[in-house]
């Protein structure tokens, strides 16, 4: 597993319900009124099986209008039709342009949970409008920050730390204050392991600081900023300043942290932080100018 601190001191190496008849027959006359046994939902059973009926059997993804259909009878969805070359996947006949309007107007007619709900998402949404809902949900998990390789893991935040703490082995610190120095041997380089990710525990809440070269133009560019492990309007109640300097000068950063649902790509290409210039770096490392030296200090702060 790659190590989260490659830069260290030394870096050198409703809608209409359906109901379903509810006899003898199908609900078994015992049960009826049987107050011990559980309570049938039949507007579920209903809503379980109109979810197949609008599952693409392609691509098995929910079909939006137009939903297509054959001579037969059965549908697929529209991104999907090219990709069967106008032939029904099920009976093998011309689809041709035939539209299923009965099965869209029953989909606009049905309510489903998120599919965030394991995450704590309880509302019911419009079949129509989930999709939109689901894109902003505030209970979307989300992806881990780690810059240092395309870690694919999601999750809640904190799933998300003890993940950076067990498997990407990041630095861990409490506190709202920080002081790092980087050591690099060659500045002239940038590589990808030209970086540095510290998670910081204060007021109740966990923040990213990330720290690295990339090229801009044809010379390496440092930034360092801060991100906070939650959604933007959180984000909002907090303020960061960050520092370098030396031989007698400094430069200073303030901003608001990024949420870590912007990516750090996302954040670093914005030059949304603490931006030094390979020669202002050189500059503040003293010496010969053959080996970067910065030292940043920073805090956190929540605004009032």
């Amino acid at each position: 597993m790659a190590s989260g601190n490659p830069f260290s001191d030394d870096l050198r190496s409703k809608p209409e319900v359906i109901d379903t008849p509810q006899n003898e027959d199908i609900l078994g006359s015992e049960s009826v009124n049987d107050p011990t046994q559980p309570a049938t939902k039949p507007n579920f059973v209903v809503y379980s099986s109109v979810r197949e009926l609008l599952e693409c059997p392609v691509c098995l993804n929910a079909m939006y209008p137009p939903i297509h259909q054959c001579s037969n009878g059965h549908t697929l969805c529209s991104g999907c039709k090219p990709r069967v070359h106008n032939r029904c996947p099920t009976c093998r006949h011309e689809l041709g342009n035939i539209r299923c309007l009965a099965l869209e107007k029953v989909a606009a007619s049905l309510e489903l949970p998120c599919k965030y709900q394991s995450y704590g998402c309880v509302g019911m949404y419009p079949y129509y409008g989930k999709l939109k809902h689901e894109s902003q949900c505030s209970y979307r998990p989300y992806s881990c920050p780690y810059a240092g390789s395309e870690c694919t893991v999601v999750g809640d935040i904190p799933f998300l730390v003890a993940h950076l703490k067990d498997d990407h082995k990041v630095d861990m610190h409490s506190g709202s204050t920080f002081n790092h120095r980087y050591v690099k041997s060659n500045p002239h380089e940038v590589e990808n392991a030209t970086w540095m990710l510290t998670v910081f525990n204060c007021y109740g809440q966990y923040f990213c600081l990330h720290f690295e070269a990339f090229q801009l133009g044809m010379a390496p560019v440092y930034i360092a900023f801060l991100r906070f492990m939650g959604d933007d309007n959180e984000a909002r109640n907090y303020s960061y300043s960050l520092e370098v300097g030396g031989n007698g000068r400094k430069m200073i950063w303030q901003g608001v942290p990024r949420s870590i649902r912007d990516s750090h790509r996302k954040v670093r290409d914005s030059f949304d932080g603490l931006l030094i210039q390979r020669n202002m770096a050189l500059f503040f490392s003293g010496g010969d100018r053959k080996e970067l030296k910065l030292r940043v200090t920073g805090r956190i702060w929540k605004d009032q």
